[in-house]
């Protein structure tokens, strides 16, 4: 495939403009290596990356639960896209629709509704489609209204936020049905997020409850909620029984194919006839593609999925591709025909650097070649000093396991400024005690001033709920 020259028009654009649409790890990464790859054109002009993403930054997501438990800063969580790309164009917006045939692609700024100029129309010669997914959610009455998820930094801090203020307010009232309610604790998935994200704030909180006067560690009720037979599929049969026994060793109450009915007027039923008023409900049952790939004219599979070769290239589409959780990659290392990669963290990274040398190997007239990589294992941890592995074979839990999986995040986390800083926050948060503070009013700061302005006296603390999307929080700490 030749690179389309149209750029070379009076209006100066780059003889070749690669878009990249998501600024997770594909989209980062991706950008990142293109960047380093393609130095001497993008100084002489000759190229431009240009990287749409809602977004200034990329989070690294294993790292989420760690810092809803306040044992990594958030803003720790998360790699600024402007320092690390610097020689590529960022866009920070919504990709609203892709016109491969036309080559262009229509973008909703922050500005677009302050300019009354309408959405940006940006041209391109590359297409790399990353946006990534979003939370999977089922209609379960009540959940829209009650729900909290947990897959962006934001979510984990307010997540955290609300459990702190669920214990205040079980400390504070005098109705034990409302005491009851604050203390139970519902989480729904029992994959990576909703298993690290329990253990990692059963954890803090197990620990915060030393710091009040009426709240014993035995008075929280954890509730873990899984529509299969087992949790932690990745790290095997053996070693997500042992996450179970472990977690039920801690009181946690694991409940295996069992689905969430409802959680109208905050009452969690599930399939087992159980009822649990609470005033914490987390959903992390799974994922699905982004609404983007929709508005597109690239070829879905039936998940809707984006159908790739395995060179990663959209399937009969030049010059575009794709890689990570939107994408149906082929997997060329399993024996069963048809199997795709599992959209995970691992894949993508991988998946990001042949994407990227395959780019500039189309560029230069040369052959793709077939993104091939063998699953290595997974690591997960179950709270403080706790957790499961199974790594090239070799099965690890408890202490192993928990060491294991700090190491493996601590080498993928991107740039070194980041490394350093985990590092370091981890290496303090063993010499001192836990911060156990709810920063709550982090997520409506105007709240306080517009009282005032109002000339309204503070009507007192709040009533808690569920994190609402008004806008990202302030992370920085």
């Amino acid at each position: 495939m030749a690179p389309d020259t149209r750029g070379t028009s009076p209006d100066n654009r780059p003889r070749v403009r690669i878009l990249v649409v998501g600024g997770g790890y594909v989209g980062m990464y991706t950008a990142l290596r293109l960047q380093r790859k393609l130095r001497q054109r993008l100084r002489s002009g000759e190229a431009e990356i240009v990287v749409v993403t809602p977004e200034p930054y990329m989070t690294y997501q294993p790292f989420l639960p760690e810092a809803a438990a306040g044992s990594i800063s958030p803003r720790h969580v998360v790699v600024p896209l402007r320092r690390v790309l610097k020689h590529c164009t960022i866009v920070i917006g919504e990709a609203e629709r892709v016109d491969h045939a036309k080559r262009t692609a229509t973008v909703t700024t922050l500005a677009t509704g302050e300019d009354g100029t309408g959405a940006l129309e940006i041209p391109y010669d590359e297409l790399v489609i990353a946006p990534g997914s979003v939370s999977r959610t089922l209609p379960v009455p009540g959940l829209a209204d009650f729900g909290i998820g947990f897959k962006t930094v934001e979510e984990a801090i307010g997540l955290r936020n609300h459990v702190i203020e669920q214990m205040d307010i079980a400390s504070a009232t005098r109705d034990p049905a409302i005491r009851d309610a604050a203390l139970t604790f519902v989480f729904v998935g029992g994959g990576y997020a909703g298993v690290e994200a329990l253990a990692e704030l059963e954890d803090m909180a197990r620990y915060t409850s030393r710091y009040y006067h009426n709240i014993k560690p035995s008075d929280l009720r954890w509730i873990l909620v899984e529509a299969t037979g087992r949790i932690l599929p990745e790290v095997g049969g053996t070693m997500g029984k042992y996450a179970v026994r472990e977690l039920r060793g801690r009181n946690i109450d694991v409940r295996l194919d069992t689905r969430l009915e409802s959680c109208e007027n905050r009452v969690a039923v599930l399939s087992d006839g159980s009822r649990f008023p609470t005033r914490t409900l987390v959903w992390t049952a799974g994922v699905k593609p982004a609404p983007i790939l929709a508005a597109t004219d690239l070829p879905l599979t039936e998940r809707g999925r984006i159908r790739c070769t395995t060179s990663l290239s959209v399937d009969g589409v030049p010059h575009a591709w794709a890689a990570g959780d939107a994408a149906a990659v082929p997997d060329l290392t399993s024996s069963e025909p048809g199997t795709e990669t599992a959209p995970n963290a691992q894949h993508a990274v991988r998946q990001a650097k042949v994407l990227a040398d395959n780019i500039v190997a189309t560029l230069a007239g040369r052959p793709a070649r077939d993104y091939r990589h063998s699953y290595a294992g997974s690591v997960a941890s179950l709270g403080l000093h706790k957790g499961v592995a199974h790594v090239y074979g070799r099965k690890l839990k408890g202490y192993p396991a928990w060491l294991m999986h700090r190491v493996y995040h601590l080498s993928r986390v991107p740039t070194f400024n980041r490394k350093a800083r985990v590092l370091a926050e981890w290496t303090l948060a063993g010499l001192f005690k836990r911060e156990i503070v709810s920063l709550g009013s982090l997520e409506h700061p105007r709240a306080e001033f517009a009282l005032a302005a109002r000339g309204h006296t503070h009507p007192g603390p709040p009533e808690a709920t569920p994190p609402k999307d008004d806008g990202p929080p302030d992370t920085s700490g």
